[in-house]
Parts: structure tokens; sequence; C-alpha cells
């Protein structure tokens, strides 16, 4: 019989739903569930995968159910797939319909601003970073398309996020929970107080990174308004 994992109890209710159907399927169903998860995130549908992902890691480091390399494939399998099927969604609706519908799946006018001004200063690695930032892990593919990208850097940068992000987000939540396991009472507690700080102060720092790249993004989206203006009347 497997162990329970305590830490799910405190879980979003939709994470608690999804990690308890993904523990009573056999692994192999399990990691395809996940895949397919992910995948949907990652052409443009808001849902909890990276969330799921963390937590699924977790319970495999306590009950064994599945293995950090088959977590791993799924990730990476799901994150590669979904960003190419949602760079094509974007590169047939290009701007207009992202500006007139975008707003539906969290892409309001600003984070389309956005995404051209990453694309403009950093070009492919932007690809790469999105695949960190929670917001733009959603939607980079479809600015990506949107904005013409060419295919070929993109699949790289694309492959090479994915690959990190997978790895990164299904082993150290695995060797966190194996590793919390080894220590009790109150160092075990003061352990776990650290981790929840940890993954708070993350979550506050992104959200206000999202906002200063914005500002940085508006910004440089006036000047070169103000640079076109100034050249027409010239």
């Amino acid at each position: 019989m497997r162990r329970s994992a305590p830490f799910l109890e405190e879980a979003h209710p939709l994470i608690q739903h999804l990690s308890a159907f993904l523990e009573h399927l056999p692994p192999l169903y399990a990691y395809l569930t996940l895949g397919f998860i992910i995948l949907l995130e990652s052409t443009g549908i808001p849902l909890p995968a990276e969330s799921l992902l963390i937590f699924a890691s977790l319970y495999a480091s306590h009950t064994h159910h599945f293995t950090p390399k088959g977590l791993i494939i799924a990730a990476v399998s799901g994150a590669i797939i979904g960003d190419n099927v949602g760079y094509l969604i974007g590169h047939q609706l290009g701007y207009h319909l992202l500006e007139k519908h975008g707003h539906k799946i969290g892409l309001h006018k600003d984070r389309l601003t956005l995404g051209r001004y990453l694309f403009r200063r950093f070009g492919g690695a932007g690809v790469l970073l999105g695949r960190f930032i929670a917001f733009l892990r959603i939607l980079i593919a479809l600015l990506a398309g949107a904005s013409r990208m060419p295919w070929l850097p993109f699949s790289i940068y694309n492959a090479l996020g994915g690959l990190l992000w997978g790895t990164c987000y299904v082993l150290v939540p695995y060797e966190l929970g194996s590793q919390i396991d080894s220590f009790t009472g109150p160092l075990g507690i003061g352990l776990a107080v650290v981790m929840l700080a940890v993954l708070g102060g993350s979550f506050l720092f992104l959200r206000h990174h999202e906002h200063a790249l914005i500002r940085k993004a508006l910004a440089d989206e006036k000047r070169r308004e103000a640079r076109k203006k100034r050249a027409h009347q010239h």
C-alpha cells in the first residue's frame, strides 16, 4: 500500500483532484495524462501544469509510484509539443486576432506588447527565458508565432527551454521531498517553513518582474512610435 503524501492536503483543490487522479492511474497512463496537461497549457490554455508537476515530483519522492525519469520525459515532451502547437496557432492567427480574443486566456494588450519587446530585446533566448516565467510560459509560443519568429530558432530554443524546465521542476522537488523525510521535529518544521517561504517569495518576485518588464516594454513601444513619427515628418 502506497504512503499518502500529507502535503497534498494543503494544495489547491484543483491540484488535489488532479493529483488524486494521477495517483490512481497506472504509471504509464499517469505520465501520458501529465504530459497532455502540460501540452495543453503550453498551447495557451491556462492550466496549473507547473504546480501539478511539482506535486507529482514530491509525491513520487514519498511513494515511488512515479520515477523522476518518467516525469521528466512527460514534462519535456508535453512542453515541446505543446509549444510547437501554440506557435502554429499564433502564426496562423497573428496579432490582430490575438489582440481581439487574447484577453480570454490572459493575453491582454500589455502582454502582447511585452512579447514583442522580449523578442526584439532577446531574440530566441526570450523563448527559453519565457519557459521559466509563470505568465509567459503559457503565452510565449503564441507570441513567437504571432511575431513571425522563424521556426528553426524557435524550435531550438523551445527544446532547450523545455528540457531545462522539465528537468529542474522534477529533480529539485523530488530531491527536496526525499530529504525532508530525513529531518524530524523542529528541524523538519523549519525546513518546511523555509521551502514555503522560498516558493512564496519566488511567486511574488515573478509577479513584480512581470510588472517591471511590462513597464519597460510600454516605454520601449512609446519610444519606437515617437521615432516613427519623427521619421515620417522628415
